[in-house]
């Protein structure tokens, strides 16, 4: 099967009225959580900081509470700055509301994926039943892997910004510089919760093996649409979905499975991995 033929597969599943429900959860759950961030953000101090360059560019004296936190001293300071001079405020008035838009979308993507992978096993479920219920599903993992996953991503994610600072300067590369970080945490979340759910942890190493390539694609294209606003909030389920379809299809592959609801025995299963991972070593050398 080709890669249209499975994304097209895929947009038709994505459009049952079934997919459609579920796709709603993200989308309520991204918002309110989005609802209370702002407000939450406007209590530390966003009026605050408003009021601070209104009296700025008035030329009123600032007095700032040297007990507050230091992030707050030092936006109040740079903010003094900047809305000094009309021309510096016209300059950080459009970066700040750019910036902040960016940061916006940013965080709801980040959102979207971290609530999407509750509903993993759910979509993929309904996605066994209806194309590949002759395939048994092998999926690894416990309960607190999602966990550590999202943990260890998150610190990476971070890492990567601090490391690229250097790049944020340079026109356009600082573009890439700054949406690697984010891509990668968006990879390895929902690559995972697709694994995870529909493989075992020896099907995994074989198939990623092989198909490596192919999936960074996968989640590279779906990257790119969640850059259009908001659109992950509706396009959540669609993700999973498009990934599953690939892992269902190359373990159907693995096995050759024609006959409708056959069984794989665990052994069976194993043994036919060595056997694959026998021949590739031939192979190569």
């Amino acid at each position: 099967m080709s890669e249209t033929d499975i994304f097209l597969r895929s947009l038709k599943d994505f459009l049952t009225p079934k997919m459609l429900k579920i796709s709603l959860i993200p989308l309520i759950v991204t918002m309110i959580f989005l609802y209370i961030l702002f407000f939450a953000a406007a209590d530390f101090g966003i009026t605050a900081l408003q009021e601070t360059a209104q009296a700025s560019q008035n030329g009123e004296e600032i007095v700032i509470d040297e007990s507050a936190p230091f992030y707050f001293v030092w936006a109040t300071y740079l903010i003094v700055f900047l809305f000094k001079y009309s021309f510096t405020s016209y300059i950080a008035g459009f970066l700040l509301y750019t910036v902040g838009t960016i940061i916006v979308l940013k965080i709801s993507v980040l959102l979207t994926i971290v609530v999407i992978g509750f509903l993993t096993p759910i979509i993929l479920n309904k996605i066994h039943k209806r194309h590949y219920s002759h395939l048994t599903l092998h999926g690894h993992g416990t309960l607190l892997s999602p966990l550590w996953v999202l943990l260890k991503s998150s610190l990476m994610m971070i890492l990567l910004f601090i490391l690229f600072i250097p790049l944020y300067f340079i026109p356009l590369l600082n573009i890439i510089a700054f949406s690697l970080p984010f891509y990668y945490f968006f990879h390895k979340l929902l690559n995972y919760d697709v694994s995870s759910t529909i493989l075992s942890q020896e099907e995994f190493k074989v198939i990623y093996q092989e198909e490596a390539g192919k999936v960074r694609l996968r989640t590279l294209l779906l990257y790119f649409i969640s850059m259009i606003p908001f659109i992950t909030l509706f396009t959540a389920v669609f993700y999973i979905i498009y990934l599953g379809h690939g892992y269902f299809i190359k373990l159907e592959q693995m096995y050759k499975l024609d006959i409708p609801d056959s069984n794989i025995d665990e052994d069976v299963v194993k043994e036919e991995i060595k056997e694959l991972e026998q021949r590739k070593q031939i192979s190569n050398s």
